[in-house]
């Protein structure tokens, strides 16, 4: 990529044109809501402080390997990151319905490590979840959720001695960032997915962290809708002004 920020380089204002800025990243098809086109403002970076992280989530930002970015699309800014409020959160019934289906997994957790059991647990995940649009190499997985410059922690799922899921989630001073997850598609039924955000906001609940950043809430994207599921929780909808998701 081209013309990207380094770590030397003052963090981005969030006053700049949309059409005026340097690094954003052809238009393509958006993945979140049909017919429309989708451009991201991207920067790299080779290290990234857990402070300075943190401020660039409340302008918007999310990582990707070692690239950080926020959606710069022409006419739309649904894509707002959202949080939920840890100490006030409580799961609903089918949430805990969910919590007793998984108490016998035991979850792990430490450094993230691409190891070739990881990423054939991840093209079995993309090929049950996603389209072909993702690469499928060992590098780009590597790239992707091992390579970070930021703290950052892997939640490792096990029944037994099997890896049923993982998730990788940066480590700020007041909360944590979801990345990504990805799970074993023969445990479907247990929806992981639901049970890893659960068990890592108890997490942040232990370690007094009073967020849980879940990434992009797209309102009225299929793909997004569970993300409202975990009440209460935030949306940013300026510069470090955050308000309660609508119902």
């Amino acid at each position: 990529m081209n013309g990207l920020h380094t770590s030397d380089d003052p963090m981005p204002s969030s006053q700049a044109s949309y059409d005026t800025l340097r690094n954003v990243t052809p238009e393509h098809a958006c993945p979140y809501l049909p017919g429309l086109l989708s451009r991201n403002e991207v920067y790299w970076t080779d290290h990234l402080d857990g402070s300075l992280y943190e401020r660039l989530l409340a302008r918007g930002f999310r990582r990707s390997g070692r690239v950080v970015y926020r959606p710069r699309c022409r006419g739309c800014r649904e894509c707002r990151q959202t949080r939920v409020i840890v100490d006030r959160f409580q799961p609903t019934h089918s949430m805990r319905r969910v919590q007793r289906r998984n108490a016998d997994v035991v979850v792990e957790v430490g450094e993230p490590r691409p190891t070739p059991q990881r990423f054939d647990l991840y093209l079995r995940y993309l090929g049950f979840q996603h389209d072909d649009t993702m690469e499928r190499t060992f590098e780009s997985f590597r790239e992707f959720l091992g390579d970070s410059p930021t703290k950052t922690l892997e939640f490792r799922y096990l029944l037994g001695d099997h890896l049923i899921g993982v998730s990788i989630a940066d480590e700020c001073p007041k909360g944590l960032s979801s990345v990504y997850m990805y799970f074993d598609p023969d445990f479907a039924d247990r929806s992981l997915g639901t049970f890893s955000v659960l068990w890592e906001v108890e997490y942040c609940r232990r370690r007094g962290l009073p967020y849980y950043y879940l990434g992009f809430y797209v309102a009225g994207s299929g793909k997004m809708r569970y993300k409202a599921r975990f009440r209460p929780s935030e949306v940013l909808v300026a510069e470090d002004r955050w308000i309660s998701l609508p119902q």
